[in-house]
């Protein structure tokens, strides 16, 4: 089996200091993003390109990406059920298609498509519901028998006499993984260049409010006025809402990874199993990523339980004898915000007209990244939501206007 090919021009990226300055916050900006993950750099970056908004400052409490962005497992797709979700999923996956190009930065986004498999009769229909969606959205999906599995994937189980034998698949081709770290720092990269000031070990302790709006941003490094707050702090975005009095559907739980050691190229695409409850890729390096669901207790924590690990293992193992005698090299948990529906939230915070929320993307964050920081600098420049965001507003935990995607697209939501 061939090596998986890098992207035309993709080469190793400069050492990330170089990237970007190292500035000191100024007394005001016109937008204040509060988290230097991919979704805060990104909404810089459209602020820039799309807007021509440059007066920005993008506040990291530590480094830059190194929460959620640095530990996620880098899957990306559009294939969810719902209208909604695969409007705001199929933009961010046509910029993904483009994003090279427009950062001027590899980001080794190879698309080689992912499976989710069907282990009842349930889960078929389910899945054929769901391609057939899909299709309605225009997003590339089809259903594959036991046979075709095989074929895109040829080491996947498919025997009759396991515990949770294989029925078919949906099948997106488009889909696929990227580097985390190398689009994190060609969003910097590109943000830095046009102005926008990337502040690091800058904690947001608390918010200045004048009635309805928040004028300044409290700081480990000084205060700083603001005329646009936009908040981008994924797992911890509570902290922040709960400094400004806003309640929230959020809640905060670890989401626990794994890699194993160096392989020869053996895994073609990205399978994922509901059942069983495990996805598996190949990186690039050659390293097998897998993840799994949620731990069920709310926590900050970067590890998770150990009896994640053991299930997800024999999930793996299960779907994919050959990988029995992998060793493990390293796992690690990031800290996912989880709403009720298992959905986004994204929109005007609250009762403050100047503050934006985005959270609540749980295991969805990292493939929305580009078409949420393109939804987010529009509704921010224009001060009225985006239409691919528009169903995902705050207020839809009164009017209960759901978005349901509650294993609708799969593990990992």
């Amino acid at each position: 089996m061939t090596a998986p090919t890098q992207p035309p021009g993709a080469h190793l990226p400069e050492h990330p200091r170089f990237l970007w300055r190292t500035p000191e916050p100024k007394k005001s900006y016109d937008v204040v993003i509060v988290g230097g993950g991919g979704h805060g750099l990104a909404t810089a970056h459209y602020l820039v390109k799309n807007h021509g908004i440059t007066n920005i400052a993008v506040l990291e409490r530590g480094w830059l990406a190194g929460g959620n962005m640095a530990r996620n497992t880098t899957l990306i797709r559009s294939n969810y059920l719902w209208d909604e979700s695969a409007r705001i999923y199929e933009h961010s996956l046509k910029l993904w298609e483009g994003l090279e190009d427009d950062l001027g930065y590899p980001i080794l986004f190879r698309q080689c498509g992912v499976l989710n498999l069907a282990h009842s009769l349930q889960d078929v229909r389910d899945s054929v519901r769901r391609v057939e969606a899909n299709k309605l959205n225009g997003i590339d999906a089809q259903w594959v028998d036991p046979d075709e599995v095989k074929k895109l994937c040829p080491l996947v189980n498919t025997s009759s006499d396991i515990r949770y034998p294989v029925l078919g698949a949906t099948y997106q081709p488009r889909a696929g993984i990227a580097k985390h770290d190398y689009v994190a720092w060609g969003f910097a990269r590109r943000a830095d260049e046009a102005g926008v000031d990337i502040i690091q070990n800058c904690e947001v302790t608390g918010f200045v409010t004048d009635g309805d709006r928040v004028t300044g941003v409290r700081t480990t490094r000084g205060d700083i006025s603001a005329g646009q707050v936009a908040l981008c702090a994924a797992g911890h975005t509570s902290t922040l809402t709960d400094m400004l009095g806003i309640r929230t559907p959020l809640q905060s739980h670890p989401l626990q990874a794994l890699v194993s050691e160096l392989l020869e190229p053996v895994h073609p695409n990205i399978v994922m199993s509901n059942a069983v409850h495990v996805y598996v890729s190949q990186a690039h390096k050659g390293e097998l990523v897998m993840g799994a669901g949620v731990d069920s207790y709310n926590g900050y924590g970067q590890r998770g339980a150990f009896h994640i690990i053991e299930r997800q293992m024999a999930a793996a193992v299960e779907l994919f004898p050959v990988f029995a005698r992998a060793h493990l090299l390293r796992t690690w948990a990031g800290i996912v915000d989880v709403c009720p529906d298992a959905s986004p939230i994204v929109g005007r915070a609250g009762q403050y007209e100047n503050v934006y929320l985005n959270a609540g993307w749980g295991t969805g964050g990292f493939k929305a990244t580009p078409g949420l920081g393109w939804c987010l600098a529009d509704t921010v420049a224009n001060d009225r939501p985006h239409e691919y965001v528009a169903p995902f507003s705050l207020d839809r935990f009164v009017t209960g206007k759901l978005v349901d995607e509650h294993g609708a697209a799969g593990v990992a939501h």
